[in-house]
């Protein structure tokens, strides 16, 4: 896929588009989807290919549907609002944001645009919608609840290592919902009697001097509190934490894919289906003030029995059935 954009020419979109007007009556032209990610489309193919799916489910097939304008901020915030400002100045019908950042920065850019969000955490906590009945403005979407299960991710951590007692808590300062989720994190050490650390890691360049200050805090455990940087940068990240046998919580199954040790957290397909579908009833002609924002039902469970093998950790055989996908 292009690094800077790329186009996707679909079918049966013969219903309203914002502005009123049908495609019909544009003369059958595609709707376009911008796109705006903190991460390139190549580094999150499983997200790309849901997204895939998900037009596809819905009957958008190769002939004259939508056009997507896929723009990445390649990991840095500071990019986004200008990428967003090109997508609107490029007049497409639906933004798509992803990520809490990237939200924000359409928001700046569009206040008639529809957005929709996706991996949003608490969209009305975080202020980017009023509520999730009756979200207001131009934005609707899915709520991740990325950040909200921090306590839980330790908790699970420390089933799986009852002696784990001193934490690393690694996150992205720059990121505010990420910033939240690593304060919960800490939190929810506490109350099980884990002493935890927060490390910051702001640029993919101090992966290396944040794991040595790990190291020397002795720390026995790592929760990666999920952020793009983290997306990107995870097949790292779990190499150095598998190198030094720091056992590894993270936030999506894709982490334990590139060799974490657990991970907790939405199905990352079925999120990115859903906002296909919010797409759909946007193209339709619901008005995002009015379409509620949708909460996960299920959160993904995923263990990986090879990295705990090169640890030499011994999963419980109670954790190990409740989890939804063990990699062995």
């Amino acid at each position: 896929m292009d690094r800077r954009a790329f186009v996707i020419v679909l079918a049966g979109l013969f219903a309203a588009v914002p502005g009123g007007e049908s495609t019909a009556e544009r003369g059958r032209q595609p709707a376009v989807i911008g796109i705006l990610s903190p991460w390139l489309a190549s580094e999150s193919p499983t997200a790309a290919e849901a997204f895939r799916q998900g037009l596809s489910e819905l009957g958008y097939t190769a002939r004259d549907g939508v056009r997507l304008d896929y723009r990445s901020s390649e990991g840095h915030d500071d990019r986004l609002l200008t990428l967003a400002a090109e997508l609107v100045a490029a007049k497409v019908d639906i933004l798509v944001a992803a990520t809490v950042p990237a939200i924000r920065a359409a928001q700046q850019a569009t206040t008639t645009i529809p957005i929709v969000m996706m991996w949003s955490s608490d969209p009305v906590r975080l202020g980017l919608v009023q509520s999730l009945s009756r979200p207001g403005g131009n934005t609707t979407g899915m709520a991740s609840l990325l950040f909200d299960l921090g306590a839980k991710r330790v908790e699970i951590l420390k089933e799986a290592i009852p002696k784990l007692s001193r934490l690393a808590v690694l996150f992205n300062p720059t990121n505010p919902a990420v910033r939240e989720g690593a304060n919960q994190t800490a939190i929810g050490a506490q109350k099980l009697g884990v002493t935890a650390r927060l490390f910051e890691m702001r640029e993919p360049t101090h992966i290396d001097t944040t794991f040595a200050a790990i190291l020397q805090e002795r720390s026995d455990g790592l929760v990666v509190v999920p952020d793009a940087i983290m997306n990107v940068h995870a097949a790292r990240i779990a190499e150095l934490a598998a190198k030094n046998r720091i056992p590894s919580m993270w936030g999506g199954s894709g982490f334990t894919d590139a060799g974490g040790l657990i991970s907790y957290g939405i199905d990352e397909k079925q999120h990115v289906r859903d906002v296909v579908r919010c797409i759909d009833k946007v193209i339709k002609g619901a008005k995002p003030a009015d379409l509620p924002v949708e909460q996960p039902t299920k959160f993904w469970l995923v263990i990986n029995l090879k990295t705990a093998k090169a640890l030499g950790l011994t999963i419980p055989q109670s954790l190990l059935q409740r989890a939804d996908q063990v990699i062995e």
